[in-house]
């Protein structure tokens, strides 16, 4: 948003909301797709390694232990299959369907 507001001549003291601004610089933010963009390659990047390694245990959540009262939190693991609706494991392994 500074970025916008310095292209466009606009102060911060200005009574301009960053609605305004995106309307003005015609463009839209596209945070949590490039999020999710970053998320999906590292994890892909993750779970091709051979063998296991400690990333790759964390990340499928294969430590070991008990896990902790109360609602599961949210791991990468359920946020990837609900962002692809794939079975992980092996469509990982297939880096062209990947």
């Amino acid at each position: 948003m500074k970025a916008l507001r310095q292209l466009l001549r606009v102060s911060w003291t200005d009574k301009r909301s960053n609605d305004w601004v995106l309307q003005k610089a015609e463009t839209k933010l596209h945070l949590l797709q490039d999020i999710k963009k970053r998320k999906l390659s590292f994890y892909g990047h993750v779970s091709r390694k051979e063998g296991s390694c400690m990333e790759k245990e964390i990340i499928q959540g294969t430590t070991p232990g008990q896990r902790r009262r109360g609602r599961p939190k949210t791991n990468w693991h359920d946020n990837i299959m609900e962002w692809t609706g794939l079975r992980l494991l092996r469509s990982v392994e297939d880096r062209r369907q990947w």
